[in-house]
């Protein structure tokens, strides 16, 4: 089987974020989003990937490469416009061939990872499988609805009146028969072709589309509130350890990473807690379930249920700081007035004295 991971979109809901990076290059416990798809691909023996790029195409570009790093081979498929996930899997036939492949949206977490899904779907003898998950918020989401004997009804994208909280949540398997499929569907209201218009197509010609309904936690994150919770579930999973250093005035409470480099000093670090590479942390308190980025500075300041992206400073902050996603190449002050709680969300680049 290939691999078919979709990196282009604007990321408008992760905006100013996204006005200068690719929302699938985001760190999650600092790692890239789209590294953790590419990861999950190759465990499940897949060594053929194929990237979907679009406007952000050479940051992909330059922040993946070949792909020699995690033994896999990248190709990248360029997309001219966002017109929809079934054009995007259109124009990477020449890639696919007639192979089995799967399809993993770059932006999201799953649990698990999908090594079972896709050796169960290379020897299968269904057409198709989408893994879904029940969700509180199903309009907002391709949507499937489910006969008695549990195979698929009807897929409906976006709709104003689920009827049914089954969710699908970014990985697809396919045939070769989907090329039929994104053959004869035309563009939806919003101009784009539609995945799920595609599989509705196959399962109104009696090709088997199996569902799978995940059972873990999954996390679409395209929201600042669900990069914190996917960052949150995973610093849960990590394995702790120490390779900067730490002084004998700091303490490490619980599951905390010190990756190469870091240095932390007279500095409380609460886990779970990844500090990455070069960072300093000074005089200050990392709490629960945040990532500091690499060469980040952290001094005399408190944060804690946040990310950090990297080259960011902050420096001596009365307050702490909580439920944050901080860009990159940020400066965090003091200005002579205090507040009294913060909560950011920052742009690359920026430089801001807090009131």
């Amino acid at each position: 089987m290939k691999g078919l991971v979709l990196s282009g979109g604007k990321g408008t809901r992760l905006r100013p974020i996204t006005y200068t990076s690719a929302k699938q290059l985001v760190p999650v416990a600092n790692k890239p989003v789209l590294f953790r798809v590419i990861e999950a691909l190759r465990d499940a023996n897949i060594d053929e990937i194929g990237i979907v790029i679009g406007d952000t195409g050479n940051e992909v570009r330059n922040a993946v490469g070949n792909g020699s790093r995690w033994g896999v081979k990248i190709e990248y498929i360029p997309q001219e416009a966002p017109l929809g996930l079934a054009h995007a899997v259109k124009i990477s036939r020449p890639f696919i061939g007639d192979d089995k492949f799967a399809l993993f949206l770059g932006d999201n977490c799953i649990e698990g990872g999908v090594s079972s899904l896709v050796s169960g779907f290379a020897t299968a003898d269904y057409n198709s499988q989408i893994v879904l998950k029940q969700v509180a918020n199903p309009q907002q989401y391709g949507v499937a609805e489910l006969r008695h004997d549990g195979s698929i009804e009807r897929l409906t994208e976006k709709p104003r009146q689920p009827r049914s909280d089954l969710a699908l949540v970014g990985i697809y398997m396919f045939d070769q028969h989907i090329w039929e499929a994104v053959e004869a569907i035309k563009p939806s209201w919003r101009g784009e072709l539609e995945i799920t218009d595609a599989i509705q197509w196959l399962i109104e010609h009696n090709y088997h589309v199996h569902a799978h309904i995940h059972q873990g936690w999954w996390i679409d994150t395209g929201k600042r509130a669900d990069m914190l919770d996917a960052n949150r579930l995973i610093l849960e999973e990590i394995t702790p350890h120490v390779s900067g250093f730490v002084d004998r005035d700091s303490q490490l409470v619980g599951k905390v990473t010190i990756e190469k480099g870091a240095q932390i000093i007279n500095s409380v670090i609460r886990g779970p807690a990844i500090i990455g590479e070069d960072t300093r942390v000074v005089n200050s308190y990392v709490g629960p379930f945040t990532s500091i980025y690499h060469h980040c500075t952290i001094e005399e300041s408190e944060i804690e249920h946040s990310i950090v992206l990297e080259n960011s400073e902050i420096i001596r902050l009365p307050n702490r700081i909580e439920d944050s996603l901080i860009g990159r190449n940020v400066k965090l002050h003091t200005s002579p007035m205090k507040p009294k709680a913060y909560r950011l969300m920052l742009g690359d680049n920026s430089d801001v004295g807090l009131l």
